[in-house]
This record gives C-alpha cells, structure tokens and sequence, in this order.
C-alpha cells in the first residue's frame, strides 16, 4: 500500500475576508490564532497522520508557505504550483497525477479550523480505510446551526444519497431537523488512481488537459486549457463510488467575518484582543476588529473591520457580500 500524503489546498486568497484578507497576505497565513496561521495549524494538525504532505498554490504564495513551513521545522514533499487558478478539479487531478496511483490522498484546504483531536483522527482513520476499500471519501460535518453558507451531504450510515447546494434559510433549517444532513467540509480522502480514474469517466477533458499539463510542464498556457470546475461537480456529485464519514468534531470554515469573530467570541483559542465590542449610545450587538477603541449612538447588528487603508462597515450575517465588495472596490 502506498503512502498517505496531505494535499494542503491554498491557491485562493478569501475574498469574503478582505481587506483583512489580501492576494498578497492571504487569509490562511495570518498569524492570529494563538500565533500561529491556519496554514501552521493544518500542517501541525496532520503531521502525525501522514506519511507526507503536498501543497497546491501559487508561486506567490508558495513563497509564504515555505517561510511558515520553516517556522515549523518541516517541509513539503511535493508541490504543484498554479500560474492561474483553475478550481479544484484540475488541482487534485495534477496532485494525483504527481504521485503512485496507490498513494491515499487526504485532501484538506488550508483555512480551517478544528478541535477534538481525538474524534478527528478516529474521522480520519476511517476515511483512510475507505480509500483502501477503493472509495472517494468525503467528510461530513455534523451542524451545529442552519448555516445557509455551505453545502449539505444528505446521507445514510456511510453511504452519500445526495448532494445539495447552499439551501436558503427555510431549507437549511429542514436538513437541520432531520438529522441526516450534514455540512460538506471540503475534505476528502481517495487513492490517487481511484481519483483518476473517475474524473477520466466522468469530466474527461479535465483530465486529459490536465494530463497533458503535466506532461509537458505546468506554464499558464497549458493551465488555460484546462477547464475550470469544483471537484465536487467534476467527479463526487456523479460518481457511484462515493462514501461519508459523519463527523462530530468541532469545524470552523472561517470564511467570512460572522464567522471568524464567532469563532473568536466564543473560542478559547486564538487572540481575543482581536474582537472588541463596540461602545456607546444605543449599541447592540456590534463588533469591531481593530487595535482600536470603537464608539456609536444607535447601532445595531453590524461588524466593523479595521485595516491599515480601509475600513468596512456591514450588517451581521451579511458576510457573504463583501466578495461583491472586493470585486467593485479594491485597489
């Protein structure tokens, strides 16, 4: 049996978390928990379950990568570098294709965060031996609240039923209370070969382009061919080989301000300092990421975040808007 290696994903920069959050010093490198980034957390977290780790990114942060990996006195195993991304279809397919087809892929992006040990590693394990059996294996979260921001995996005992986007409130509250709807973590656990062999079946010009890329060298010309999908349209929402595992362990995806201020709030972990409450007249419900003492006179619901150039003001629960904000805004 091959290897186990950690596929790191972190190509992306987390757009919903600018201006904090920028292409040059992306989210998932940013020391604010417990002096360590999300990255480092990643790297330590898995370090004593794989025989390995690859890391999926850019050149630019490639750069980052190796200074925090040496922060950690370890390094990579393998790389693939993107000159542009492509989604993560055509990155896990160019990770499997630079490694033995029976090397065990335990894929994992780079900006989370996760508690309870113990039950994590019983999750892995399992995962682990599913991929042995020959599966695609993913990682359902158990819900903790009807979060409208990520996508379900409706399932029974560890067979996947069904695969269902970001639901509007009314829905994801429906999945909530039936209890066999659990959030899709993004991580997921195959042998390279099995992988392979199924977006060859099922998004095949992904993977001969792909193929093709790495054949001839990895440039921007041979990444443009490639088309650009998910991996779980391209291959887990059409294959008929696909498992779960069920999991309780505490997740935090971090990827929008309501959630990284959550996670602050109410973790132990990490830099409280960060996260003040707003002061004031009339003043409910407000928090201000800054260095600074934050006032109002009749303010409710709102996350304030403060940057060296910028500051961006937004209702709570409105987090998955400031993507539109960087995109109409930046500079």
């Amino acid at each position: 049996m091959g290897k186990v290696i950690n596929i790191i994903l972190s190509g992306g920069f987390g757009t919903r978390l600018w201006p904090l959050s920028t292409p040059d010093n992306p989210k998932q490198f940013l020391k604010i928990f417990g002096g360590k980034s999300l990255f480092q957390h990643t790297v330590l977290r898995n370090k004593d379950l794989v025989d390995g780790n690859m890391i999926l990114t850019n050149e630019n942060h490639y750069k980052i990568a190796l200074e925090q990996m040496s922060e950690l006195n370890s390094e990579f195993d393998y790389k693939v570098l993107e000159p542009l991304p492509r989604n993560t279809a055509p990155a896990i397919t160019l990770a499997a294709l630079s490694v033995d087809e029976n090397d065990i892929l335990f894929v994992t992006p780079s900006d989370h965060m996760i508690a309870d040990e113990e039950v994590y590693k019983e999750c892995v394990s399992k995962a682990v031996g599913l991929a042995k059996d020959g599966f695609l294996t993913t990682f359902s979260i158990k819900p903790s609240y009807a979060e409208t921001g990520y996508g379900y995996i409706e399932f029974k005992g560890d067979d996947v039923v069904s695969f269902r986007e970001k639901p509007d409130t009314k829905t994801a509250k429906g999945f909530v209370e039936r209890g066999n709807f659990y959030w899709n973590s993004g991580m997921f656990c195959f042998k390279a070969g099995t992988f392979l062999k199924e977006i060859k079946k099922y998004s095949p010009e992904i993977y001969e382009k792909s193929l093709k890329a790495y054949r001839n060298g990895i440039d921007e010309v041979s990444m443009k061919e490639i088309p650009e999908d998910s991996v779980d349209y391209a291959v887990f929402e059409k294959s008929n080989i696909i498992k779960t595992v069920p999991s309780s362990f505490k997740w935090d995806d971090l990827g929008n301000f309501d959630s990284l201020i959550n996670y602050f709030n109410e973790s132990d972990f990490g830099s409280k300092s960060l996260v003040r409450s707003v002061e004031g007249v009339d003043v409910s419900n407000c928090s201000a990421l800054s260095d600074k003492r934050v006032l109002g006179v009749g303010l409710k619901d709102l996350n304030i975040i403060e940057t060296r150039d910028t500051i961006l003001i937004l209702p709570k629960w409105e987090g998955q808007k400031v993507k539109e904000v960087y995109q109409n805004y930046k500079y």
